[in-house]
């Protein structure tokens, strides 16, 4: 009998914590250090390999995603020993994608050739705005120019290449960001990943606002109607979203994100990594210690998950509607009954299709475009008692 996480595939994701900047929006895991012992992150990479492999043998991997922090920074070689590594712990999918997060500021022609070699074969790109001032007041210590040329050596490179972009930024006018997205999409992209600026408590923009000195920010209706110019021009240059923050040419849909929002298992390594592992049938949420020196001492001593929590099936059913309706064609119903033991509140339902945040469907939970917009909400209804 299939499990649950069969319905998502079987992926994983490395955390890479080191930048060469930290950016004042970021709450990501990240770290600014003079220097890095490449030896040191191999081993304990490679020791965790082995480690998460014994748990999982004989899945399918189907993804591998190098996430950070600015995993470009890493040494290509020690990419090539993890993935050597990999396709002796699991048999891998045909396709198997092979995804690298990197910066402009980081690239260069030889190391991404280098990065090939080893086995990437997608590149996520942290491009973010494409003049600039922008990028000087996000903290980016690259220029546009330098992300058009880390484009065009990217493409070059690589199979399948994407990068991302924020709007709603300081000041920012709708104009402005039509203008901006247009150039985006001409550039002859198959994937999009477009994210309106959050203040995030505990980064310096979040410092930053709490004191009054974080001005020009969108109005609630602007960043609406940002959300909903986006979708329209988007569709137009057939990329449309097949997710709320992703864009991508019919067959270039990030397959290791897919995972994640189709509630798939994946193993998480690295500092401050989260994971989702079926084992025996019970499935447990797993997070590893995010400080990168206690990490590396942690896998040392053999203790590197920070913590193991078996989840209850009705916990499961939850982040099943929180993941999976984030995404275009939304959850089977049969699925979320199967993991809840109850069909999803009824009434919400009933007053959320009222109001045009649901598109009606026997088979699925299926939020509509209007109901993107206002997703916490939706999903708050949906999961209420």
């Amino acid at each position: 009998m299939a499990e649950d996480w069969e319905n998502g595939g079987f992926g994983l994701y490395i955390h890479w914590p080191y930048c060469e900047a930290k950016c004042p929006y970021c709450d990501f895991n990240s770290h600014v250090v003079r220097s890095i012992d490449h030896n040191a992150w191999r081993i304990a990479y490679l020791s965790e390999l082995e480690r998460t492999a014994s748990e999982t043998k004989g899945r399918v991997l189907h993804s591998v995603f190098f996430g950070g922090g600015t995993p470009s920074l890493m040494e290509p070689d020690v990419v090539g020993d993890i993935m050597e590594a990999i396709k002796r712990f699991w048999p891998t999918a045909n396709d198997l994608e092979v995804t690298l997060e990197a910066n402009p500021s980081s690239v260069e022609a030889g190391r991404f050739k280098a990065f090939r070699d080893a086995g990437i074969n997608r590149v996520s790109m942290g491009v973010q705005a494409l003049n600039d001032a922008d990028l000087k007041r996000l903290g980016r210590i690259h220029t546009a120019q330098d992300a058009m040329n880390a484009f065009e050596i990217a493409r070059t490179v690589f199979e399948r290449v994407s990068f991302d972009l924020i709007y709603g930024r300081q000041d920012q006018t709708l104009d402005q960001w039509e203008t901006e997205l247009h150039q985006a999409l001409n550039l002859s992209i198959d994937h999009i990943s477009l994210y309106q600026l959050t203040i995030e408590q505990g980064t310096a923009f979040g410092d930053r606002y709490n004191i009054g000195k974080l001005r020009g920010l969108p109005s609630e209706d602007l960043g609406a109607d940002m959300y909903e110019r986006t979708q329209a021009i988007c569709s137009a240059h057939d990329m449309p979203a097949y997710e709320v923050s992703n864009h991508a040419r019919d067959g270039a849909q990030s397959r290791h994100n897919m995972i994640y929002w189709r509630y798939g298992d994946y193993i998480g390594i690295g500092p401050g990594a989260h994971g989702r592992v079926t084992v025996n049938g019970q499935r447990f949420a797993t997070e590893a210690y995010s400080n990168p020196q206690r990490w590396l001492d942690s896998v040392a001593s053999g203790t590197s998950e920070k913590s193991r929590t078996a989840l209850s099936t009705a916990d499961q059913a939850s982040e099943l509607l929180l993941m999976g309706l984030r995404v275009k064609n939304g959850v089977s119903r049969k699925r979320y009954e199967a993991l809840s033991g109850h069909p999803v509140n009824r009434k919400a339902e009933e007053t959320l299709l009222e109001h045009g945040l649901l598109t009606p469907s026997e088979a699925d939970i299926v939020v509509s475009n209007q109901g993107f917009i206002v997703l916490n909400g939706v999903l708050e209804a949906l999961l209420s008692d």
